[in-house]
This record gives structure tokens, C-alpha cells and sequence, in this order.
């Protein structure tokens, strides 16, 4: 994996995750695309944090934080979502992220990403992931 190592997020990873949010790609790719507020970004992550159905791992590559999965669990499925930071993506980062993060669950997996987002769309068919559906410009991938 080329260095590359996930590990559970903390509050001290609430910085780098707060201006990933907000860059304008990550919007562009995400559910929900407005912007956050530094509060509304901090109660989220405490709650995540808390959450014991949703795990959020940190990617980092030579102690350098470089992307973030988040994985819930709802119905028996884990659903994974991911990001890179805007200065480490085109290097293949997502799909190292990916391929170790789908080591850590014994459940089913899935995903969700929007339809014109190619890049993880590869990203996923890479870890395996199958497309099941798309609804509403959303492609729902299971593993």
C-alpha cells in the first residue's frame, strides 16, 4: 500500500477534516454541498466520534494526514464514503484508502456516489464494489 496507513479519527483531526469538507470539489461530490460552519463542523464530529455506528478513519502517508473514510452502519451494511485532501488527489490515494479500509469490516459494504463523480466511481469498482442502482443522478454500489 505504499506507505499508506488509516487510522480512527480523534478532535485533533478536526482542522484538516473541516477544510476538506469545505473545499469546493468535495462539496461538489458530496450529498449535502453547502458550506459548514466551523461549530456546525466541530458538533458533527464530536457526534461522530461518539457514534458507535459510524467509524471515521484518518489516511495518513508518512505521518502526514492525506484523506479521511467514514463508515455507517445501518440495516447489517457498513456505508463508506471518502475524501482526499485536495493536495494529495490524481496519486491514487482514494483507492489505497479503499482497498484498506474494506479490510476492516466482516458485514457487507456499500456506497453511494454521485454519478458524475468518475473518479470514485473507479475508485469503488476498484475495491470491488458492484453497481446495484442508480436513482435520482446517484450510483448505490455494494461489496
Amino acid at each position: 500500500m505504499m506507505g499508506l496507513t488509516l487510522r480512527l479519527a480523534s478532535m485533533k483531526d478536526a482542522d484538516c477534516l473541516f477544510e476538506w469538507r469545505n473545499d469546493p470539489e468535495t462539496r461538489k461530490a458530496s450529498h449535502s454541498t453547502e458550506w459548514v460552519e466551523v461549530a456546525d463542523h466541530m458538533q458533527w464530529l464530536k457526534a461522530s466520534l461518539s457514534n458507535s455506528n459510524r467509524r471515521l478513519y484518518i489516511a495518513e502517508k508518512k505521518h502526514v494526514s492525506v484523506g479521511t473514510i467514514r463508515a455507517d452502519f445501518d440495516n447489517g451494511t457498513w456505508t463508506l464514503s471518502w475524501s482526499v485532501s485536495p493536495r494529495y488527489r490524481n496519486k491514487g490515494i482514494a483507492s489505497q484508502m479503499l482497498a484498506l479500509a474494506v479490510k476492516k469490516f466482516n458485514e457487507p459494504l456499500a456506497a453511494e456516489v454521485k454519478a458524475q463523480n468518475i473518479a470514485s466511481i473507479k475508485v469503488a469498482q476498484r475495491a470491488g464494489f458492484i453497481l446495484q442502482r442508480e436513482q435520482e443522478g446517484v450510483l448505490y454500489f455494494q461489496r
